[in-house]
């Protein structure tokens, strides 16, 4: 609706799919539309584009997430690293018992990658700081997410992040009733779940996402890639609960603007990669 809105006459449609074999179905029923721009939401959806897209030469396909780019077909990347780093700042800088936990849905690269990125954080303020990393098996469990999120305390764990969708729901119940804790929130702002407790979210502003590459391919300028999608264009960014950023130690405040400063001009590297030109 935000496209609709933003570029005069474009017709948006919307169709939720319930199993895999619908992908290429209703990735050709766009195409034979005639459709300029169809997304498919989620790393799961490439094989498919790939597929479809020969047949639609007029029509651009993007997955949210993957890496097979073709002519006519595009993925992308959402820096979500980079967020996570910030937030592994602040709850380095808040445990007291020197141990954090992070719970995932499934073991995938980008969850792995955000949760590697969060303990680099963890570690620039508090080198000592241990990070314990479990995952569910799922994304819809909450009961499971809770169960996880108890472990992680009864191990002496009071820092929490999770990146686990519904089930990391339970993550948050789990924290809020047990109070000795901190939870910190993932892809969309979880600072009213549990604003008691939660120090902050990770946040991809998926629409923002869609926007960026819409206006691109409305121009006529857009080119089949990997589209890094970063905090310098504001899809992804470190959104800190104004409620606790009181009892955030001034140091720890400080490292991160700092920190998000060099993200934002391009200038930070990520600990244990290089740089380069997804960064610029």
């Amino acid at each position: 609706m935000r496209i609709k809105d933003s570029i005069p006459g474009a017709k948006v449609s919307n169709i939720q799919t319930k199993t895999p074999a619908e992908f290429e179905e209703n990735f050709r029923q766009y195409g034979a539309q005639g459709y300029t721009l169809v997304i498919g939401h989620g790393v799961e959806f490439q094989d498919a584009a790939a597929r479809v897209g020969p047949s639609f030469p007029k029509t651009i396909y993007i997955t949210t997430g993957g890496n097979t780019v073709r002519a006519n077909v595009a993925a992308m990347s959402f820096s979500f690293d980079e967020p996570s780093y910030l937030a592994g700042i602040v709850a380095g800088a808040m445990t007291k018992s020197g141990m954090i936990g992070c719970i995932g849905g499934t073991e995938l690269p980008p969850v792995k990658t955000a949760f590697a990125a969060f303990t680099a954080g963890a570690k620039s303020v508090n080198p000592k700081v241990k990070v314990v990393v479990s995952y569910i098996g799922n994304w819809d469990d909450a009961s499971a997410g809770k169960e996880q999120a108890l472990a992680l305390m009864s191990r002496g764990a009071d820092v929490i992040f999770q990146d686990a969708d519904a089930a990391g729901l339970g993550a948050f119940q789990a924290v809020r009733e047990a109070k000795s804790a901190y939870i910190i929130g993932s892809n969309a702002d979880q600072n009213s779940i549990a604003p008691a407790v939660t120090l902050g979210s990770a946040v991809i502003d998926v629409p923002h996402a869609f926007m960026v590459v819409a206006r691109e391919v409305h121009s006529g300028h857009f080119k089949p890639r990997i589209v890094e999608l970063n905090m310098k264009l504001d899809v992804v960014r470190w959104t800190p609960n104004p409620a606790l950023v009181p009892k955030i130690p001034a140091a720890a405040m400080h490292a991160v603007d700092s920190v998000r400063t060099l993200m934002l001009a391009g200038k930070f590297t990520m600990p244990g990669t290089t740089a380069d030109s997804s960064r610029k």
